[in-house]
């Protein structure tokens, strides 16, 4: 079985775009940072474990772009969504143990994502394998069939993020990287397709490593709670303040996914009146 083991991993590395791990210099500090490699995903963390599990309540500040990712082929309302992406996944998953306080309160946490590489997708490359994976159903109907994604034109997202007390001193660090893949990513036709997924997967996962203080990767995920369970299907958050980022796309999000819909068909993103929305202008 091992071999088995091996080759499907190789033949997932065959066909996942590349996603380098940048540092833009956001974070108040690079030192210490380990790999901490998952199956699909490139990161380096750093992490003061007791200050961060005394920590009660988190302040999650904009998401922003370096001037570098931000000069890519990508609408400001795609950017607006990919951001917003980042920050309800974070959101959600801090919700998991923290309370999560508005943007004027002070919080023992205060958490900032900078998204410093992303890569947009080939929306003809993901219409051809979206009208490919179709066509075993018409041939063999009822026959279940995997068709890998064409290994062209797939997106990619690398993100630095950080955790800071009330002092402003770091309590933790991640350095993240993951590309879309032929085999687990679903094509959107849209040129933010993969970097809109690959921001919800970072939010969860930097909200994760901060809940449980250790890394999110390498392991066997904790089964999400009952309210995140409901939010994550559309549902209320546990934190109200959540809502200040939009529901999850729930069911319709699904969906749209599957047949290969544009993020913005199903995802209406953050209320236009919201306080982070109006504060972030990158």
């Amino acid at each position: 079985m091992r071999w088995l083991a091996v080759a499907v991993l190789s033949s997932m590395a065959a066909g996942c775009a590349a996603a380098p791990l940048e540092r833009a210099g956001s974070l108040a500090s690079y030192d210490d940072l380990t790999p901490s490699d998952g199956l699909l995903t490139k990161s380096q963390l750093r992490i003061s474990k007791a200050d961060v599990l005394a920590a009660k309540t988190a302040r999650i500040e904009p998401t922003a772009f370096t001037a570098t990712a931000a000069s890519q082929p990508f609408t400001p309302q795609q950017r607006r969504l990919i951001k917003n992406a980042i920050n309800r996944a974070m959101c959600l998953a801090l919700s998991e143990r923290f309370r999560i306080v508005a943007p004027t309160e002070a919080a023992d946490l205060n958490v900032r994502a900078v998204i410093t590489q992303i890569a947009p997708t080939d929306a003809a490359a993901a219409g051809v394998s979206k009208v490919a994976s179709v066509v075993p159903s018409i041939v063999a109907p009822g026959v279940p069939i995997p068709v890998p994604r064409l290994p062209i034109g797939l997106g990619s997202l690398s993100v630095e993020a950080e955790a800071r007390d009330r002092s402003g001193n770091q309590q933790a660090a991640m350095i993240w990287a993951r590309g879309a893949n032929s085999f687990t990513s679903a094509p959107r036709v849209s040129s933010d397709g993969d970097a809109y997924d690959l921001a919800e997967a970072f939010g969860g996962d930097f909200g994760r490593f901060l809940v449980a203080a250790e890394s999110p990767f390498g392991k066997v995920p904790t089964p999400p709670s009952v309210d995140r369970l409901s939010a994550s299907l559309g549902g209320a958050p546990k934190e109200a303040i959540c809502e200040t980022f939009g529901r999850a796309p729930g069911l319709a999000g699904l969906a749209g996914e599957r047949i290969g819909l544009p993020p913005d068909w199903t995802d209406r993103g953050a209320p236009e009146n919201t306080i982070l929305e109006a504060q972030n202008v990158n």
